[in-house]
């Protein structure tokens, strides 16, 4: 997966301080983000052996663009981190879409374009911004009418200047109040949602950060059924990952959810607290404190491996697998050349869908 050289449009060359804030991948839409991204990026589906190839649902791509955008209204607006003590601040936002052609017709894994008002240092209109969907298949209310993203503040301070540096699209829309209007472009993205028949798949969900939007929709429609899902029955884990316990996103749902479904564990990765009896830990490090119940999960011909957030994650977790599992059970995920898997510890991203090649029961998105 190579990278693209960037420069953010809004902010020096030089970049911001933070280390948390990178450019995305040109062909892919991130969860929450506040660079332009280029006319109509999809998400690129990993390279490797096609056996086990799961089919995905058909999903309907575009129906609004941004000479035409659709008129959204903003119903709700709230945070959604475990404590408003958290570390940043980031909200999950829903938005009516009832009398546009993105009601109904939206799936969980796909983005939805944000077009900001106003102009940039240059006067030309904002750029399109994408926003992975947090909503199940029917919606937020049940029909498809409400659709909801989950939305992090990008503020952050110039390396140069020191001057204070706010995201144009994520502070527009974490400003918005109920009854506020956003135009919208989309859907898109195909390649990173569930599969044409869900409840024939197990799956792992791996997270970190806004990358759990999707994985929030795809979890209510695999556990409460819909129109996308013939029954729930699929076993389900998943894997959030955060710096601290009060930034982790949709807490008290996840927590919930695996309360009252046997089919979910809900494994949430704290990496700079101790997270109870294991200590500090990264997403990966799950395939070993919990590798009991995951390298089962794993080692079924039924599971998919679904990875959403920071670029880089992908490379630890395959490294985890690749250490957990063996033989065809390794192979249903990972097709490793011979001589990296004799050094995995010397493993790069840059060797991913070379010597270590994702199947196609992985499913990527991550962004830089």
């Amino acid at each position: 997966m190579s990278g693209v050289a960037m420069t953010r449009p809004d902010c020096p060359a030089s970049g911001p301080r933070s280390p948390g804030f990178f450019l995305p991948h040109p062909t892919r839409p991130r969860p929450c983000a506040d660079v332009p991204s280029p006319s109509m990026p999809t998400s690129t589906h990993p390279t490797g052996p096609a056996t086990h190839e799961p089919a995905l649902r058909a999903a309907q791509m575009h129906l609004c663009k941004p000479a035409e955008p659709a008129l959204a209204t903003v119903t709700r607006s709230e945070l959604c981190t475990a404590s408003k003590k958290a570390a940043g601040f980031v909200r999950h936002i829903e938005l009516s879409v009832a009398g546009t052609p993105l009601a109904g017709a939206c799936t969980p894994g796909q983005s939805v374009g944000v077009l900001p008002p106003g102009t940039d240092e240059h006067g030309k209109p904002h750029k399109l911004r994408l926003y992975s969907l947090a909503s199940p298949t029917a919606g937020e209310d049940g029909h498809g009418q409400t659709i909801a993203t989950t939305v992090k503040r990008s503020i952050d301070e110039h390396w140069t200047t020191h001057r204070l540096f706010a995201g144009v699209c994520s502070n527009y829309l974490c400003d918005l109040k109920p009854g506020d209007t956003v135009k919208l472009t989309g859907p898109s993205g195909k390649k990173f949602v569930l599969p044409e028949n869900p409840s024939e798949h197990d799956y792992v969900f791996f997270a970190t950060g806004t990358g759990i939007a999707p994985f929030r929709g795809m979890a209510l429609d695999l556990l409460r059924g819909g129109p996308a899902v013939a029954a729930p029955g699929s076993k389900i884990a998943l894997v959030m990952g955060s710096p601290y316990s009060t930034d982790l996103l949709y807490h008290d749902l996840f927590t919930e959810l695996a309360r009252t479904s046997p089919d979910l564990a809900y494994l949430p990765a704290i990496s700079r607290e101790p997270n109870g009896l294991h200590g500090r830990m990264y997403v990966q490090d799950r395939l070993v404190t919990d590798r009991d119940r995951l390298e089962a999960l794993l080692k079924s011909p039924r599971t998919l491996v679904y990875i959403c957030g920071i670029a880089g994650m992908e490379l630890g977790i395959f490294q985890r697998l690749a250490r957990v599992l063996a033989g065809s059970d390794l192979e249903q995920y990972l097709a490793v050349d011979r001589a990296a898997m004799e050094n995995i510890d010397g493993w790069e991203r840059s060797m991913i869908h070379r010597q270590v090649a994702p199947t196609r029961r992985v499913l990527l998105e991550v962004y830089a």
